[in-house]
């Protein structure tokens, strides 16, 4: 129990560089707030779909239900506009050295500033890909980035976003997938309870690596490209 909260507590954390981060990125004409995600299947889309669906009928509209694409986030940081298209490269060469492999959806979370999410199973393969993803970008990234304050108070994101330019890379890996952002409804506690009694589950896949032009959210307002593995 100890644990779950504590991965929890990282996680909602993590939520809040990702609002920093992208604002951040739009005061500085030259950098671009880029996401590089997984690519889940079907499985893990229809979740979302009918985890969507049940805060619909309570008036709440999900990331999905804009239109916006399902994913989980590998290295989401701040990158000199003109870097765009070696971080393709570099994405797609990953991309052709990976297959599918499996992944589990289990859970439902909701922050204390109302961040929704389904949690995603820690998986070896998917901590490799993200610290693999996340090692060969970091020369990319700019540099000048700045230290989002909040930040400073925790020393191992500290260490981490100085030197990967975010906090949320290797020992500080969450894996989720984002249903909402500082939620107003007073329903979404009616919903949080429900979905606690029955978790939304599934089993799938990560099929792909994307690349996303992330908004103040995290989300992917722009996909430059998809990349994905060989199956199995």
């Amino acid at each position: 129990m100890v644990k779950q909260h504590s991965s929890l507590s990282w996680l909602f954390i993590s939520i809040t560089f990702l609002t920093l981060l992208a604002t951040s990125a739009s005061s500085y004409a030259k950098s671009i707030s880029i996401n590089v995600f997984a690519i889940p299947s079907k499985p893990i889309v229809e979740l979302v779909a009918n985890t969507s669906d049940k805060l619909a009928t309570n008036q709440i509209t999900t990331f999905y239900q804009q239109g916006l694409p399902v994913h989980a986030t590998l290295y989401l940081t701040d990158y000199p506009v003109e870097a765009q298209n070696e971080i393709k490269q570099m994405v797609e060469r990953i991309a052709k050295e990976h297959q599918s492999f499996e992944i589990k959806a289990n859970g439902f979370s909701v922050s204390p500033s109302n961040w929704a999410f389904i949690n995603l199973e820690k998986s070896y393969q998917l901590q490799r890909l993200a610290d693999e993803v996340t090692l060969k970008l970091e020369p990319l990234r700019d540099h000048q980035a700045p230290v989002p304050s909040w930040v400073k108070h925790y020393p191992n994101k500290l260490v981490a976003f100085e030197r990967y330019g975010s906090p949320n890379v290797f020992q500080n890996f969450q894996p989720h997938l984002t249903l909402l952002a500082n939620e107003q409804s007073a329903a979404l506690a009616l919903v949080k309870k429900a979905l606690h009694a029955e978790p939304p589950q599934a089993q799938g896949e990560i099929i792909g690596i994307g690349i996303g032009v992330s908004d103040q959210f995290g989300q992917q307002k722009e996909i430059l490209a998809k990349y994905f593995f060989d199956a199995k």
